[in-house]
């Protein structure tokens, strides 16, 4: 859904790094280097780590701080439909012509230079936030936290790491020490920081590291997530604790123009796409032939627990219709849904995203569920999954199956 000339503006950043992602920090610092540190002139930054939840906390955050009129910045990723999502400027997403000049200026700052394209887009993003005023910067890690590249602020306002688990196993393994580890890397000297409650050996590292630097480190409680009101903007009790920790971040941000008030109202209306995002009408919601058709982009197991938990608490029967990352737990995605979901319908990833096998990821989900079956296409599994005559119809496992679902749709994120 991006226009050709911006298309063809983050083409010249494919094939600068040819080779397997190695983490490093070196890469962007020297672009950056060349663009005149634009990390050392923006707004007081918010950075967010963590496995689960970083998008979600972000969303609340943003609400939490517009909802008394501050000007926000937004760095998220990946986006679902345009590549412009990823960038908010003061509120509003980038626009074309801005973006595409700030692309070209990072381009040629490369002067040939090796790097990766998040890097390049973040080296954009950083440029673009530097020059465009705003009160606040919420700044999402792509992946990891220590060598992620959005790591080259020094001095955050805040540090936020949302729930730590298993994740891009490939580049960050299967050691949850080492991973909380490398989430904690994003907290900076002396500089304050709030965690999510944490599995005790992620929580143990990650105050390891806290003391270390000297870094204030405040941890959510219980009381925090009974002061949320009862509905939040997004369905779930994880989404209640997401605003919890959002909530926490606001007060030791400690504003003088974010208000509680703000806190609670933001907490009520904020918006994320695709996190159990019930589907307007629309062409893919009438291949649902009467179900209600919710969409989410969680792809982890640890997503998948809190999405079933959300599922039996709205009872009825739910059917699944899903594809994902080749490089995912599988497995670990669909045995939560064990008892929740009657059948599960697979399809090929977004094109361009190293998809699993539709059949193969049947084959996996059947360990677990009663139906499980490949199909070659969102029509076919739809009209599979409509077959059943369930209540509803949950499209799930990728969030680059979320943004072409958005885009069938035609409920383009704005």
């Amino acid at each position: 859904m991006d226009s050709a000339a911006l298309t063809a503006a983050l083409e010249q950043f494919e094939g600068l790094y040819p080779k397997t992602i190695e983490l490093s920090l070196g890469r962007i610092e020297s672009v950056l280097e060349t663009l005149g540190r634009p990390q050392d002139k923006l707004p007081p930054t918010i950075h967010v780590a963590g496995t689960n939840g970083k998008g979600s906390t972000c969303a609340y955050l943003r609400a939490m701080a517009e909802r008394d009129g501050l000007k926000v910045h937004v760095y998220s990723s990946p986006h679902l439909v345009r590549f412009n999502e990823r960038i908010r400027l003061a509120g509003e997403l980038v626009e074309d012509v801005a973006l595409i000049g700030w692309i070209d200026r990072v381009y040629a700052a490369l002067d040939g230079r090796s790097i990766t394209r998040f890097e390049a887009t973040t080296a954009t993003a950083l440029l673009a936030f530097s020059e465009i005023p705003a009160d606040l910067l919420i700044l999402e890690v792509g992946l990891g936290g220590r060598f992620d590249a959005t790591n080259v602020v020094d001095d955050p306002a805040l540090s936020v790491i949302t729930p730590v688990d298993f994740d891009h196993k490939q580049f960050l393994g299967s050691d949850l020490a080492f991973i909380a580890g490398e989430k904690a890397g994003i907290m900076k000297p002396g500089r304050p920081a709030v965690s999510a409650i944490q599995a005790r050996v992620c929580g143990d590292v990650i105050a390891r590291q806290a003391f270390e630097l000297n870094a204030p480190l405040t941890v959510l409680k219980m009381e925090d997530i009974e002061r949320v009101p009862e509905r939040v903007a997004l369905p779930g009790t994880h989404q209640r604790y997401n605003a919890a920790l959002a909530g926490l971040a606001m007060r030791t941000l400690d504003h003088p123009k974010i208000t509680e008030t703000a806190i609670w109202e933001g907490a009520q209306n904020a918006i994320w796409p695709a996190r159990m995002q019930h589907l307007a009408e629309g062409p893919v919601t009438r291949m649902g032939q009467g179900a209600d058709v919710w969409l989410d982009g969680g792809h982890n197991p640890h997503a998948a627990t809190a999405i079933a938990e959300l599922l039996r608490e709205m009872g009825g029967r739910t059917v699944m219709v899903s594809a994902m990352m080749a490089s995912k737990d599988h497995g670990g995605f669909f045995h939560p849904f064990k008892g929740v979901v009657d059948a599960v319908y697979t399809l090929p990833n977004a094109p361009g995203h190293a998809g699993a096998d539709p059949v193969e990821l049947a084959e996996t989900a059947r360990a677990f569920l009663p139906v499980a079956e490949g199909h070659g296409s969102l029509e076919a599994a739809m009209a599979a999954a409509a077959s059943h005559k369930p209540d509803r119809i949950l499209i799930g496992g990728s969030l680059y199956l979320a943004g072409d679902v958005l885009a069938a749709n035609n409920q383009i994120p704005t």
